[in-house]
């Protein structure tokens, strides 16, 4: 039997000290993945599981749009992009011609309103000036006339004793004719005398009538409460918020932005003419997967972290509110999964997140940033 040479046993001896150190060495890094996935489960059961994150979160603002409410010209702008404005600052003013023509034409129309209010009220309910005789009562009718004597009406057609009478020689055949012509005439004026009282009584009652209407119009009313008065006060009025919306002024404190209105330039009502961004009162607009918001409550706690300052500032806020929908539900355009290839897509919510003020003031931010969200869940 051969005898181990000492080659032999010193290599025998460098395999067993190798293997030695493989088990030290994958030992150790057994303890090292059991230590970190301790390490991790701690941090899962006592951090990570009341936490929910994510980095699609950017900066928002309720923004203003300033658009004039009258058409005009601009002769002055007083602000440009990028300049921060204060509440009620002037930012263009229009041309004010003809809002003060307009103005100058209401208020003499008031005026004329005023100075014909008092002889109209005069004359609708004054009484008679003193002195003045009362008019005197319509008359009654006259009564009607006799009828004629029993063959009067044949002898005044030229039958009976009248034609005896002027064959006889007593009267001509002309007065005859005369006092038959007389007779016809007075009948006539008789008619016209009646319907003239006829008119006459129908115009006493019209009248009657329109003042006692003119009356009920006037009754309990002075200059202050006059139609036309108050119609002429409200002309006015509106001319001159006319002429006060000549000035357009800064709505809220923010910084100017998308200024689309130039010197010299006739800007039409209700056209956006620039926008201002209130970058003191910003909030977070974070969308977070579907399944992550299970257990998100409105108010809960957050900190955000923005990519232009990284992690050295940590602000903090709270959840001011979740969408109503999803982003794809809320498109021109929605989605429709009702096809045979349809493939499933995780939706995301938008969730506000409103800042500390005093945060937002010490490390201002704009509007569109990229933002870094973590809601504080363990208070479900």
């Amino acid at each position: 039997m051969l005898e181990p040479t000492e080659g032999s046993i010193a290599e025998a001896e460098a395999k067993a000290r190798r293997s030695a150190q493989r088990r030290t060495w994958l030992g150790r890094l057994a303890l090292v993945v059991l230590a970190g996935a301790v390490i991790w489960g701690l941090y899962y059961f006592l951090v990570g599981r009341n936490h929910v994150g994510t980095d699609n979160a950017y900066v928002n603002a309720e923004v203003a749009q300033v658009t004039p409410l009258i058409s005009g010209q601009a002769v002055e702008v007083a602000v440009k992009d990028t300049e921060t404005v204060k509440r009620g600052q002037l930012l263009v003013r229009l041309d004010p011609t003809n809002p003060q023509i307009a103005m100058a034409q209401a208020q003499a129309e008031l005026a004329e309103a005023q100075r014909r209010f008092p002889p109209t009220l005069a004359t609708r309910t004054a009484p008679p000036p003193p002195g003045t005789a009362p008019r005197p009562p319509i008359p009654p009718p006259p009564a009607p006339l006799p009828a004629p004597p029993a063959g009067q009406g044949n002898n005044a057609r030229g039958r009976g004793p009248p034609a005896a009478l002027v064959s006889g020689g007593a009267v001509s055949g002309e007065e005859l004719t005369t006092a038959r012509n007389a007779y016809a005439g007075a009948q006539a004026a008789v008619a016209t005398a009646r319907a003239a009282i006829a008119q006459a009584e129908a115009g006493r009652s019209s009248a009657s009538g329109e003042l006692s209407a003119n009356q009920a119009l006037v009754r309990g009313l002075s200059e202050d409460t006059d139609p036309g008065v108050l119609a002429a006060k409200a002309k006015v009025e509106a001319a001159r918020l006319d002429l006060e919306r000549t000035v357009i002024r800064a709505p809220i404190d923010g910084v100017v932005t998308k200024r689309q209105v130039q010197l010299g330039q006739r800007v039409a009502q209700g056209t956006p003419i620039m926008t201002i961004v209130p970058v003191n009162q910003v909030y977070v607009e974070a969308n977070f997967k579907e399944k992550q918001l299970r257990d998100v409550r409105v108010g809960m706690p957050a900190e955000v972290k923005a990519d232009i300052y990284g992690g050295s500032v940590v602000y903090h806020g709270r959840v001011a509110g979740i969408s109503g929908g999803t982003g794809a539900s809320q498109a021109l355009i929605p989605a429709q999964n009702a096809t045979g290839n349809w493939i499933k897509v995780v939706q995301r919510l938008p969730v506000r997140i409103e800042l500390d003020p005093k945060e937002v003031a010490a490390h201002p931010l704009r509007v569109g940033l990229s933002m870094e969200v973590e809601i504080d869940i363990s208070g479900r």
